[in-house]
């Protein structure tokens, strides 16, 4: 509390200081790269360097995060980066390590120190956040819709961690966020919960960490890539094919069919199982889905045949197997060919009637005809009936 009401006032001395406004940006020189060197900052259109005294961590995390060099690896003293030229600008400088810039920072003004340019400032910093690692937690890559994913977000240096996200690819918006423990700072675990197709995907991580003033959040580089695949198998279909003059739900016994499985959803190295059960137990068939739809045959249909049709696709991936669930029930019965309603028994006796009847009628036209050529006409038979009434009266006279 004491050093933070000493930087405070500080903090309101250095305001009324003219130096304070009249600061502009800040640089490192004589490093190997643009993210270490010796402290520089400008003023009045000069820059000048800054004194070590109260040189310490905290001023090297604000010169690094406002540089957009990550994270200070070390706060170094005694002109490690070689001497400096003109102005030393800042003598004594405090930093609670939030401050947006260097010259934010509180300016101690009545300090004792004598500085020279052998006590000028110098940090090293990280270059940029450093990549976080992502392990996966849970012991398998592929997973079926509704089940957790658990993932592991870890990064070694874990200074000013504020938050770590789980990334899509494609997705901009993070799919989990998980506050960083401050009692383990180094990663957090980030659970995908009830996942779905659309889960699945490459996934990376990344952390945040917190400073400037007001405060800001600086966002690390993505992590590695973890694949995760979602298996979600749809209920198959399944019908069958038989002749044509078996009855609905039925096959003639001895006859062949057909029974087909198709899913709409195949992955690599899926199979079709076909399940039938009937009073004396349950038989089953397997066969590879190459394609979509497989068929099952049977050749020469026996009463071992009949029974409830069920059609299930399972696949292995990952190490895993998965199910689908079972199709709809599909009754089969097996009958006996019945002779009198057969086919072909029934276009003899169809045959044999038509002749039948033919004859018949032939007959009949053949009777008519016959009848009609030898009935006597009209005048033949009176002529016969006076002939035979005058025999008879000729008789009687006669008598």
């Amino acid at each position: 509390m004491l050093r933070f009401l000493r930087i405070l006032l500080t903090g309101l001395l250095g305001v009324l200081w003219d130096g304070v406004a009249a600061f502009g940006g800040v640089r490192l020189v004589g490093g190997d790269n643009r993210c270490s060197g010796r402290v520089e900052v400008l003023r009045h259109d000069q820059w000048g360097t800054v004194c070590d005294h109260g040189w310490d961590l905290r001023e090297a995390y604000v010169v690094c995060l406002e540089l957009g060099c990550g994270l200070a690896e070390s706060a170094l003293h005694g002109a490690v980066f070689g001497e400096g030229r003109g102005e030393i600008w800042l003598r004594h400088i405090q930093c609670s390590g939030l401050e947006s810039s260097l010259t934010r920072c509180a300016v101690v003004l009545h300090s004792n120190t004598y500085c020279t340019h052998k006590n000028d400032a110098g940090v090293k910093c990280s270059g940029t956040l450093l990549m976080p690692t992502l392990t996966l937690l849970s012991p398998h890559t592929v997973f079926s819709p509704g089940e957790a994913v658990r993932f592991g977000c870890s990064v070694l240096l874990g200074h000013h961690l504020s938050d770590f996200h789980l990334y899509k690819h494609g997705v901009s918006t993070p799919l989990v966020t998980q506050r960083a423990d401050q009692t383990q700072t180094s990663g957090v675990e980030l659970t995908l919960s009830d996942i779905e197709t659309f889960h699945q995907g490459s996934y990376s991580c990344r952390y945040r960490i917190k400073g400037g003033f007001p405060s800001q959040l600086l966002s690390s580089p993505p992590s590695n890539s973890i694949n995760i695949t979602v298996v979600e198998l749809l209920t198959p279909h399944h019908w069958y094919n038989t002749s044509t003059e078996a009855p609905a739900g039925s096959v003639l016994k001895g006859h062949s069919f057909n029974i087909t499985c198709t899913t709409p959803q195949q992955y690599p190295g899926g199979s079709f199982q076909l399940r039938l059960i009937r009073s004396n137990g349950t038989v089953r068939q397997s066969l590879p889905a190459l394609t979509p739809t497989v068929t099952f045959t049977f050749p020469n249909a026996q009463s071992s045949n009949e029974g409830y049709y069920y059609c299930l696709y399972r696949v292995q991936m990952g190490g895993r197997t998965f199910v689908s669930r079972e199709s709809q029930p599909l009754p089969i019965a097996i009958r006996d060919p019945d002779p009198i309603l057969s086919p072909m028994v029934i276009s003899w006796i169809v045959s044999g009637l038509t002749f039948i009847v033919a004859v018949i009628v032939i007959i009949i036209v053949a009777k008519v005809l016959c009848n009609r050529e030898k009935k006597p006409s009209e005048l033949e038979r009176e002529t016969r009936t006076c002939v035979d009434n005058t025999y008879v009266a000729l008789s009687i006279n006669k008598l």
